[in-house]
């Protein structure tokens, strides 16, 4: 058998591009190690439940407030207006786009990652079977890398793949049946606070009957376990049962260069495709997954390996206005405790509110009311210079 495309990795990025190249009618592989769940929140947009096709027997809670908390312990609850958040549980959302891949016709193998080898014309991914423990070849035209963080596709294949600056997550599935303390199972709170996390933000989401409490930071040498702790007890978590408990790399900005020019292109976190400030990830993997696919699409059809570069270039059209903002604003308002009072206080503004939402549930930037973004503007600059208190609104 030889492979049109071999996709290294099942999360949502590697499933979601090996289920649109198996439906489009190509050969496809999905090689997945399986047994690893991810930490994540597990917010998912409604724009992603419309073109991923998600429904709501996949959703473990619907979020309709989000709750923002400053380092003081000052809170705004912005509602959710006009819709929800959808949470998963990555436990069982990754096997169900996995599955669901293998419905439209790719052939799923469990395994790890070894190297990829080339004789003459032929490509060659090598990886290591689960159950034998032996050293396995498919011979495919193109391999997409949807390894997550500290890709070994991307480090083997792509320039700059082993350079990719990232933060480490950590977060604990914990046993939440009800209201309890300071936690709403239909509220996501995000806490922004040095003690918790220096260089980023905690996080309590409610996945129904469970949990996830967690944070990251880039600081070497900070004591997730222990940060997350004490979000648990300022949560009044403390006591509930732990179900299990996660770790693990999140990039922190998008490659410069997703493709070898050759026969390899990487997507999701591989990628680096994790959004500045807010980390979310599942949207931007399957939408990394689906121009990834399109991208070895164009390739097999052209027979140019230069049309890999599709990939990151359909995705930067979309999405590059949406990266460069986040970036700034936690550039500006995440490296210390003043700041992030200061960030706290703008989001009590109804404007930032609506903006804000609207450009997350919808994956854009909004652009339209500009006298709410020069507002915004003014109200941004004056927090930044100090011209206003921490505290001000």
């Amino acid at each position: 058998m030889i492979y049109d495309v071999v996709v290294v990795g099942g999360g949502p990025a590697g499933a979601t591009a090996a289920e649109d190249l198996a439906r489009s009618g190509k050969k496809v592989a999905l090689l997945d190690r399986e047994g690893r769940i991810k930490p994540c929140g597990g917010a998912i947009p409604p724009r992603l439940m419309r073109d991923f096709n998600i429904s709501d027997e996949q959703l473990v809670a619907k979020i309709d407030t989000a709750r923002m908390i400053s380092p003081s312990g000052r809170f705004v609850d912005i509602p959710i207006e006009n819709g929800f958040v959808g949470m998963v549980d990555r436990k069982d959302f990754d096997p169900f786009l996995r599955a669901r891949a293998e419905r439209a016709g790719a052939t799923r193998f469990t395994g790890t990652f070894v190297r990829v080898e080339r004789e003459e014309e032929k490509t060659f991914l090598v990886f290591r079977d689960k159950q034998s423990k032996e050293e396995v070849r498919l011979q495919t035209k193109f391999i997409i890398g949807a390894d997550g963080a500290r890709s070994d596709v991307a480090r083997a294949e792509v320039p700059g793949g082993d350079k990719i600056p990232y933060v480490i997550a950590y977060h604990e599935i914990i046993d939440a049946p009800m209201a309890v303390g300071n936690y709403q199972p239909n509220r996501c709170d995000v806490i922004y606070d040095g003690r918790i996390s220096p260089d980023f933000y905690g996080w309590v989401f409610p996945h129904g009957h469970t949990c996830s409490v967690g944070m990251g930071t880039g600081v070497d040498g900070f004591d997730l376990k222990q940060a997350t702790a004490d979000l648990r007890k300022m949560a009044g978590l403390d006591q509930a049962e732990t179900i299990r408990k996660e770790g693990a790399p999140i990039p922190l900005r998008p490659m410069d260069k997703w493709d070898n020019g050759r026969d390899v292109v990487v997507v999701g976190d591989a990628a680096g495709t994790v959004a500045p400030s807010s980390g979310e990830g599942i949207y931007y993997a399957m939408y990394g997954g689906r121009v990834g696919a399109a991208a070895v699409s164009a390739a097999l059809a052209s027979g140019r390996a230069s049309d890999l570069k599709l990939a990151r270039q359909m995705f930067m059209k979309d999405h590059k206005n949406t990266y460069k903002a986040l970036q700034a604003m936690q550039d500006a308002y995440y490296h210390s405790d003043e700041r992030r009072e200061r960030f706290v206080s703008l989001c009590h503004d109804v404007d930032v509110q609506t903006l804000t939402f609207e450009s997350y549930m919808n994956k854009k930037l909004t652009r339209k009311r500009p006298l709410a973004h020069i507002k915004i503007g003014i109200k941004n600059v004056a927090h930044l210079t100090g011209l206003v208190s921490p505290q001000y609104t």
